[in-house]
């Protein structure tokens, strides 16, 4: 048996958010955003560019906003922003920014 390791969470993500938009595609079977939320704790900050995972890696330790994003399908792609004081984490889409 193959225990899978995962990294450990990197900051709390503090009250949970979901737009209208997400909360749709969730109760419709397109999009379960559990494992982005957790690639997003653990600093996987899915499919940004280098300098803005760099930014927000020193974001991990200035105590900036955080920002992920994710592409779930071709023509799907979810946001995941954490605010800088680490209370609020909001799962949007692009378009509901």
């Amino acid at each position: 048996m193959t225990l899978e390791r995962t990294s450990p969470p990197r900051f709390v993500p503090g009250r949970l958010i979901i737009t209208a938009g997400v909360d749709t595609l969730i109760h419709e079977g397109q999009l379960n955003p559990l494992p982005y939320l957790r690639r997003h704790v653990r600093a996987d900050w899915g499919d940004l560019c280098e300098s803005d995972r760099r930014r927000n890696d020193a974001a991990l330790v200035s105590g900036e906003r955080l920002l992920s994003s994710y592409q779930v399908a071709p023509d799907l792609t979810l946001w995941i922003i954490t605010e800088a004081d680490r209370s609020v984490t909001t799962l949007l889409l692009p378009s509901e920014y």
